[in-house]
């Protein structure tokens, strides 16, 4: 059965899969990233799953994975197939397609950003599906996002489009890591949340879940932590949209597991916000977990399918 190897490394976990042309997952697998041991022991680590998923594949399925498709956090240069750094994993340039590629037996690997490979699958299959637009927004311990146009996800120039958690909405506020004041993570993050809460609590164990437990409680302080993180998210998404005019958000990550919670007050805060613009449909994501999986697996298809097409049109 022809497959592909999908692998989404994340900074506490992997998740793999041998997934099928048609999108369905044959196998999945998860193993610890192991970072504290070092960047280039998470590389080996990658390497080393990567070649037992093709070796369970050729011993379950009758032959070899086709292609692999991988998605890193941190700053990649898809076109190079370099993971060029992650904070997260302490690695600098690596260049992970050449080393994937020599492991799987010289089959085509692709490599792609965590948050644009989870977009590219939301997008395909996911929430965002039939969109010839769509902006991908993953609410979790930052903010990212994911930028889809006609069945793609743009890089931009630099690799670094979509990275609206760090669109400045409260100008002269918290400091944020990435050197600016007031960006949009420090407000409306899973993590924000958070902290926020945490704060007006007295509960430093408490989370955003607790914190969203506590708002359909009816808790006043818990509604006030909660109304200022929609608020700067709905600034947040309606600058985006106002550059970027999609037909479709979907928001998703820790924070969008609060459900109604969110969504009913966010859709209303972006409502208030839109003048001329046109107002998208803002879903919810529908993969959870699996969407970075899916997408390293579209990504390797991808790859397949550009092979096909290049070879044919060099037959012609």
């Amino acid at each position: 059965m022809r497959h592909v190897i999908a692998l989404d490394v994340g900074g506490t976990g992997m998740k793999a899969a041998l997934v099928r042309a048609d999108g369905e997952l044959l196998h999945q697998a998860r193993r610890a990233t192991g970072r504290e041991r070092g960047p280039q022991a998470v590389v080996e680590t990658i390497l080393g799953f990567a070649a037992e998923l093709r070796g369970y594949g050729e011993q379950r399925f009758g032959e070899p994975a086709s292609a692999a498709g991988v998605a890193v956090p941190g700053i990649v240069d898809a076109a190079q197939g370099i993971a060029v750094y992650s904070a997260n994993l302490g690695w600098r340039d690596v260049p992970l397609r050449r080393l994937l590629g020599d492991r799987l037996g010289g089959v085509p690997v692709a490599l792609g950003h965590d948050v644009r490979t989870g977009g590219l699958a939301e997008g395909r299959i996911g929430a965002g599906q039939g969109a010839d637009r769509f902006l991908f927004v993953p609410l979790g311990t930052g903010i990212a996002g994911a930028i889809g146009i006609d069945g793609g996800v743009e890089e931009g120039a630099h690799g670094f489009a979509g990275e609206i958690g760090h669109v400045v909405v409260r100008p002269g506020g918290t400091p944020c890591p990435c050197g600016q004041r007031g960006c949009l993570e420090r407000y409306a993050s899973a993590a924000a949340v958070s902290q926020a809460w945490a704060g007006a609590s007295g509960d430093p164990e408490a989370d955003a879940a607790d914190c969203a437990k506590a708002v359909e409680s009816g808790d006043p302080r818990a509604a006030a932590v909660w109304q200022e993180a929609v608020d700067a998210l709905a600034d947040g998404l309606v600058t985006a949209l106002t550059l970027l005019d999609p037909r479709t958000l979907i928001i998703g990550g820790g924070l969008a597991e609060a459900g109604e919670t969110l969504f009913t007050p966010l859709r209303a805060a972006v409502e208030r916000r839109v003048t001329f613009q046109k107002l998208p449909s803002l879903v919810p994501a529908a993969l959870g977990d699996t969407a970075g999986c899916l997408g390293a697996g579209l990504l390797a298809w991808d790859l397949l399918e550009n092979d096909i097409t290049d070879r044919s049109e060099v037959t012609t």
